[in-house]
């Protein structure tokens, strides 16, 4: 692999960053500036961002000035959004849409993603007297439609997932008039999901990694990735962080990663990854530290066993 390599091309054409900051669990006050710095000052030119983060409005700020300032323009930051799982019916996916484009001050997004494969009620993640999540009788179908009309409508430039597994995939396959370019999905070396990564780039559905490094804001996980001894040793070797290791394992497989900090020296080292490259050896010893653990698991808030 070209280590100045920093894009891959989505089934669309359009050129998307293999390095993008992530913005879930950026707090009020935080993600503006971590955003703003990104692109500005560390040289990033990809933002993901979605309606349930709560912070869309103060990312719109900070994209409003950074291409008030010049120094960065619109066309070359490749933004991502998300459909929340509250308004997969039909007619409630373009005005979520375009209440994300007024919250980010854009006219359009590079791409948008549907959250998650599962239609939930008028509350975030509301759940019923048993703790069990209240989902809508919405077919994955009416909201994939209405997906398609918002490409059509100029407002999005791609669209996709989050979180399919295959089997929804295939569903997903047999009708949609417009693929999904992207499946965004958990992915670390202690949850490598490499079938689901072979199925989607077989089918030229590009994969994005979000979690890189654990679960953001989760200390205890991310101290298990970076302190773990393969990544550790594998780190001193490249004279480089256990954490850069992690991400460059991540576009060498041919994903995007979004690892998400609001620490500057974090945001730059984190897209310091393109000057070396991991040996076929090290990439096997990290394919070895596979162990399904997954941290982003609904039953855990709403006991809907989505994974199985």
């Amino acid at each position: 692999m070209d280590t100045s390599l920093k894009y891959l091309t989505l089934n669309t054409g359009a050129k998307m960053p293999l390095m993008g900051l992530g913005t879930w669990k950026s707090g009020p006050n935080e993600a503006g500036d971590a955003v703003e710095y990104a692109l500005t000052e560390a040289g990033y030119r990809h933002i993901d961002c979605a309606a349930a983060y709560g912070n869309e409005k103060e990312i719109g700020e900070a994209l409003g000035r950074v291409f008030k300032s010049g120094k960065v323009q619109r066309k070359d930051v490749f933004i991502t959004s998300k459909l929340w799982n509250t308004a997969h019916a039909r007619d409630a996916v373009r005005p979520a849409c375009e209440a994300t484009l007024k919250d980010l001050g854009l006219d359009y997004l590079d791409l948008y993603l549907v959250h998650w494969g599962m239609s939930t009620s008028d509350s975030h993640w509301a759940v019923d007297e048993n703790g069990v999540l209240a989902l809508d009788p919405v077919p994955y179908r009416e909201t994939w439609e209405a997906m398609e009309e918002l490409v059509e409508a100029g407002l999005v430039k791609a669209i996709g997932v989050a979180n399919l597994s295959v089997a929804q995939l295939i569903d997903l396959l047999s009708y949609a008039k417009i693929r999904p370019a992207m499946n965004q999905v958990e992915l670390h070396p202690y949850l490598q999901q490499s079938r689901l990564v072979e199925f989607c780039q077989y089918r030229e559905i590009a994969v994005t990694a979000y979690s890189p490094l654990g679960r953001p804001g989760a200390a205890e996980m991310a101290g298990k990735l970076v302190d773990d001894e393969t990544i550790v040793k594998i780190a001193h070797a490249h004279k480089k962080t256990p954490a850069q290791i992690l991400l460059r394992w991540g576009i060498q497989r041919n994903t995007v990663v979004i690892p998400k900090s609001t620490h500057r020296e974090r945001i730059q080292e984190n897209i310091d990854i393109f000057d070396f490259e991991l040996s076929a050896k090290e990439m096997e010893a990290i394919a070895a530290l596979e162990r399904g653990e997954r941290l982003v698991d609904p039953y855990e808030w709403g006991k809907i066993p989505y994974f199985g």
